[in-house]
Formats: C-alpha cells, sequence, structure tokens
C-alpha cells in the first residue's frame, strides 16, 4: 500500500455491497415505484441509479426467493424484445402490495441514514 491509495480510496470508495435483508427493501422499491422486472435489470439498475451500490448475484436471488417463499412477489416468464430467451419476471401480488410499500419505504430509511455513501 502506498499514500496515494489512501487518498484514492476517499476519493473513489470501494462500492458497498446490499445485505440480504437491504435487498429485499431495494427490490420491491424497484417493483414498486418501475414495475415488473427480471434479475439481471434489477442489478443493472442499482449500478445506474446508485452508483456506490452493488448488489450480487448470490445475494439478488435468494431475496428474490425470500419474497416468493413469503408470497410478497410472483415470478413468470416472459420473452423480453432484443433477448433470445424468455426471462424470469417478477411482480408484486396484487394483495401484499401494501406490505410491499412499507417495506420499500426501508430502502428510502436507509439511503438517508447513510448520505456518506451516496453520490
Amino acid at each position: 500500500m502506498k499514500l496515494e491509495d489512501i487518498y484514492t480510496f476517499f476519493r473513489q470508495p470501494p462500492p458497498v455491497y446490499l445485505s440480504k435483508e437491504v435487498a429485499v427493501c431495494y427490490v420491491l422499491y424497484t417493483l414498486v415505484e418501475k414495475g415488473d422486472s427480471y434479475g439481471t435489470a434489477l442489478i443493472q439498475a442499482i449500478e445506474n441509479e446508485y452508483p456506490l451500490y452493488r448488489l450480487s448475484d448470490t445475494v439478488l436471488y435468494s431475496a428474490l426467493k425470500f419474497l416468493e417463499d413469503e408470497g410478497i412477489i410472483d415470478g413468470y416468464w416472459k420473452k423480453v424484445e432484443g433477448r433470445g430467451r424468455p426471462r424470469r419476471m417478477y411482480h408484486i401480488v396484487g394483495e401484499k402490495e401494501q406490505q410491499a410499500r412499507e417495506l420499500s419505504e426501508l430502502w428510502l430509511r436507509y439511503l438517508q441514514q447513510h448520505p456518506h455513501r451516496q453520490e
């Protein structure tokens, strides 16, 4: 390590990887605000909209499985324009929308509590 490495670290901090708990809230926020989505799009969206945060495939699919098991989201297959194979799309189950909104608010609270991590 060099002194310059320390300056670089603070000028360009490494991304923060979301835990499963936070990922659940982020996924619900995205589905509530933008509608149905698929895994890769959720990962790309967080990198584009919140550049200092990352979501690993493992954590994302664990969060999606948890939400499906809890009956808050449901998945279905859909052919996405410009893609070769169908994608597994996810949407909020109608009767669980209020609960999804409540949990999605936790994502916004998380962002407010960690302002030093946002650009």
